[in-house]
């Protein structure tokens, strides 16, 4: 059962930037905080800090300066990826047993991507392959039937499946993903 301490502040994430000058030569654009966040109440103990986002494939690496200045929403954009980290503070089972995950979800305009009577409030398919890497911490991937516990240095390609991340630990975790819009080979998964 986790600790009843104080939930963590999100930790601040440094990105950097890299591009071009005017003569081609590689430099350092932007080096600072990433400033596309979301916490919300209702899914306390969740946060998410987009990185880079791409609108389109193949990507254009020259030119674009800033790529995540609009609301955070769940999804990549069509034919695009996001980068992101997401921190879970470890959760509270009474917490869990009574939360509300398309009102969660409906905060990154993804409420139609929760599992109605699913056996975790947050579980949800989204459309996408998701590459991943546990950067500390421990968390459980749950999946419709069967439950995976990842640790600090495991990785993941979660490729449209139903899903829902659980913190059962007593630390906080933090993930890396890039999420990359796809399509069902034969069309859309039910």
């Amino acid at each position: 059962m986790p600790n009843k301490k104080e939930p963590n502040l999100a930790k601040q994430i440094r990105r950097l930037i890299t591009g071009h000058d005017e003569n081609g030569k590689a430099i350092c654009i932007q080096d600072g905080n990433a400033s596309c966040v979301l916490s919300r109440k209702e899914r306390e103990g969740v946060t998410l800090t987009n990185l880079w986002q791409i609108d389109a494939s193949p990507a254009e690496f020259d030119g674009a300066e800033e790529t995540v200045d609009s609301p955070l929403v769940l999804h990549p954009p069509s034919n695009g990826s996001v980068f992101r980290i997401v921190e879970f503070e470890p959760e509270d089972p009474a917490v869990i047993a009574n939360a509300d995950g398309k009102t969660a979800f409906a905060a990154m305009g993804a409420a139609h991507n929760v599992i109605e009577n699913a056996r975790h409030p947050y579980m949800h398919r989204t459309d996408t392959v998701d590459y991943g890497i546990v950067l500390s911490g421990v968390i459980t991937l749950m999946l419709d039937e069967d439950d995976y516990l990842l640790k600090a240095g495991d990785t993941f390609v979660q490729r449209g499946t139903n899903h829902a991340w659980s913190n059962r630990g007593t630390e906080t975790c933090q993930i890396a993903f890039v999420l990359v819009d796809a399509v069902a080979k034969h069309g859309n998964v039910e």
